[in-house]
């Protein structure tokens, strides 16, 4: 009995073992199963994120568009997002922005034709923080990251950051170099395609126009564009508080837009100092000088300004505006950050049209608050109400003036009244000493302005002197034409009225 009662024990041990053994490889079978959907879901997700959810949203936010701004959409349709290009990578091209908000926006638009040319993968951009501004802001800060690299992936691959293997950490030293300014795509192919293939990634450190006005091929032209109006879209953050901006305006009826710029470090930049008092130019000469790169030899403001190269005071705004026929009812957004000797210098414009409102006083403290301190985006805000305007009047031709005519070229060819700054200086001055009555001031101050409406032209070429050469993003006129013969469009008669 004994003996059987052993056996016993060892069979029923067995099958407890096996039992044991059995519940293990279900155990491990199961595990190796849920490893392998969920490796499975992950990735369609990845494919799903930019072709079906992004889908959804962007139908999501045409719904929730005015039937003004669902019209101008109509006009432009943006693109489906196409499958991404495959290619053979010849490296990595890592770029620094330098400037301000629109100078940072060019270079974008430059930097990934660069690489579509050179058939490199893209690093999302790095913005300037050692400008004047200190802005902190990151790319995905200002703008859409998800939406910038899902909307250009058949064009070019772009990265959120350089492959670990390429880091510093690594052993690996990147090249960094600034491109030549205004270079064709000779040069690039040439000299900088080369460099690639010795080390994998260069870093531009800087990339304002870096790229030429004139002479690239029509497809190089085009993507420009198309990254500048279609793949730079700001965030939702910032859309949403954009459009808040422009339906309050529109509810009262048509406005202007001023760019006023009239702040702190234009004028010290530029050395221009007229209608300031003694103290105030000895305050900006010291700003500028504080500053390596603005020094230059001894700036004469009034020297400086005959020649057309400062941007006009509030008071000449309030002038020119008035001799354009703009009454004291004009609702006029002041598009600028804080104009330099505050209320007392807009007294004047402010007398001549009432109506003057800023993002400040359009927005309680609440929603300005997240963007406060950050100037790209606040900029950002201006440059959509710019956009929007149904007249845009820059008091100086900078970067924000000039992407702000193209943005309203490619929307309509809305009027962008472009001031012949020279030509008024001489026209300021025959009024203020009484040699030029009002009505010839006002019939010339319209005459100059007639074709410097922000109408169809050809931008002017000198091969010579690119820098002189009108801005390609100014006037981006190949891509203006689709379905129009150009030759139509950029005529001679293409004049507009005033008002």
């Amino acid at each position: 009995m004994e003996g059987i009662q052993v056996r016993c024990d060892k069979l029923q041990g067995g099958v407890i073992q096996r039992s044991r053994l059995r519940v293990w490889f279900i155990r491990v079978c199961s595990s190796i199963v849920l490893w392998t959907c969920l490796v499975q879901l992950v990735t369609v997700s990845e494919l799903w994120h930019s072709h079906f959810f992004l889908g959804i949203s962007s139908r999501i936010y045409h719904t929730n568009q005015s039937p003004l701004e669902a019209q101008n959409e109509l006009a432009q349709p943006p693109p489906p997002f196409l499958p991404a290009r495959n290619y053979t990578s010849n490296g990595f091209l890592r770029v620094s922005c330098n400037g301000g908000l629109n100078q940072m926006r060019a270079a974008i638009c430059d930097m990934v034709t660069v690489a579509r040319l050179l058939n490199l993968t893209l690093v999302v951009p790095e913005l300037d923080k050692k400008s004047f501004w200190a802005d902190p802001s990151n790319f995905e800060d200002i703008f859409d990251v998800r939406h910038f690299i899902d909307s250009l992936q058949d064009e070019v691959r772009i990265v959120k950051r350089v492959p670990k293997r390429f880091s510093r950490k690594s052993g690996y030293s990147t090249l960094k170099m600034p491109p030549v300014s205004w270079s064709n795509e000779k040069y690039y192919l040439e000299q900088i395609l080369p460099l690639f293939g010795k080390h994998k990634v260069v870093h531009f450190n800087k990339t304002d126009a870096r790229l030429a006005n004139n002479g690239l091929p029509l497809d190089l032209q085009k993507l420009r564009c198309r990254v500048n109006f279609q793949a730079l879209k700001f965030t939702p953050q910032l859309e949403n508080l954009g459009q808040k901006l422009i339906r309050i305006l529109r509810e009262n009826g048509p406005f202007l837009a001023l760019h006023l710029r009239y702040e702190m470090d234009m004028l010290a930049f530029s050395g221009c100092t007229h209608g300031c008092s003694i103290e105030e130019a000895e305050e900006l000469k010291q700003m500028r000088y504080a500053f390596p790169s603005w020094r230059e030899k001894e700036i004469v403001s009034e020297e400086r300004r005959s020649q057309g190269l400062c941007p006009l005071t509030p008071e000449e705004s309030a002038l020119i505006l008035q001799a354009l026929g703009f009454d004291r009812e004009t609702p006029i957004y002041i598009a600028a950050g804080e104009i330099y000797g505050g209320e007392h210098r807009l007294a004047q414009l402010r007398a001549a049209f009432p109506r003057i409102v800023k993002k400040e006083t359009l927005l309680v403290n609440d929603e300005l608050q997240q963007f406060q301190n950050h100037s790209s985006q606040m900029a950002a805000l201006d440059f959509m109400v710019s956009v929007a305007s149904n007249t845009f009047v820059p008091t100086y031709y900078g970067n924000m003036a000039k992407l702000v005519e193209g943005h309203r070229r490619y929307s309509g060819f809305k009027k962008s009244i472009l001031l012949d700054r020279k030509k008024l200086v001489e026209l300021f001055d025959m009024h203020q000493n009484g040699t030029l009555p009002w009505n010839e001031f006002s019939n010339a101050v319209r005459q100059v302005h007639e074709k410097r409406m922000g109408q169809p032209t050809h931008r002017r070429v000198d091969v010579d002197k690119p820098k002189e050469e009108d801005y390609f993003y100014a006037n981006p006129y190949e891509c203006l034409c689709e379905g129009t013969k150009c030759d139509d469009l950029l005529g001679p008669l293409n004049s507009s009225q005033i008002r």
